[in-house]
């Protein structure tokens, strides 16, 4: 722990009187953004592995430093009050560690972690059990966040086939609305054909956000292959297709040997 402790030290004095003038001016709040960017950054960069994840999970530990300092400042707490909680929180919530409470499987541990969860004095005042659930979550991630909450209260379908016949169901319901041609009522069946296919991805295991993200690859991996090899101002979409489907097959080799 030597080095975790040498960063708290270049903290202090990057915050210190003699500190650098752009970190003395940072708050919680002008940290967002680039907590953010660091957080995506690291999301990427778990593909990857090796020195860049290791990079990249130093700049989120930095952040974690450096907004707990800015607490130490105000009288709040500092980074051991922070280690300290994240420690008793997860002796808490894993009594079949740490105490004599029986868990076989993944799910009862997660149906005892929300159990403790609730009991928690931070989250007692809480009233419904969407309380919680981080309002700036990409709508994506709240929509696959909401649907477990609700599911850990037994709000679920009982199998991944009933819930593709309610994918089919709004995809009808979406061709009704372009029918009527009224956009508000397209936007609401199109949120809820997304909302229905993430439930789907869930019952089958999957996660949507992590497979829109693979997809958004997979997408600008192809249509830079086709931008190497046609003029796109005068290249028409059949030229632009051969060259797409050149990609798709170049990739299944590429996997294939």
């Amino acid at each position: 722990m030597k080095e975790f402790y040498r960063l708290v030290e270049i903290m202090d004095i990057l915050r210190g009187e003699n500190g650098c003038p752009w970190d003395k001016k940072q708050t919680l709040e002008s940290l967002k953004p680039s907590f953010l960017e660091e957080v995506y950054e690291t999301i990427e960069a778990m593909d990857i592995g090796g020195e860049e994840l290791k990079g990249e999970l130093g700049d989120v530990l930095l952040h974690v430093v450096f907004q707990a300092k800015i607490c130490k400042e105000k009288g709040e707490f500092d980074i051991e009050d922070v280690a300290h909680e994240i420690c008793e929180k997860l002796i808490r919530r894993h009594p079949h560690i740490f105490s004599d409470v029986q868990a076989e499987t993944s799910e009862e541990v997660a149906e005892n972690w929300e159990k403790i969860k609730r009991e928690e004095k931070l989250h007692k005042n809480r009233k419904s059990v969407l309380d919680g659930i981080p309002k700036i979550l990409p709508p994506l991630l709240k929509a696959e966040k909401i649907q477990k909450k609700a599911a850990s209260c037994g709000f679920d379908w009982d199998n991944p086939e009933d819930v593709f016949k309610k994918v089919e169901e709004e995809i009808r319901e979406v061709k009704d609305a372009v029918k009527e041609n009224n956009h508000e009522h397209i936007e609401e069946e199109i949120g809820d054909l997304l909302f229905a296919v993430t439930n789907y991805a869930r019952h089958l295991g999957i996660s949507p956000s992590e497979a829109l993200r693979k997809c958004n690859e997979k997408f600008e991996r192809r249509f830079r292959y086709v931008e190497e090899r046609c003029d796109m101002k005068n290249s028409d979409l059949t030229e632009m297709d051969y060259f797409w489907e050149e990609a798709k097959k170049y990739e299944k080799e590429k996997k294939e040997k």
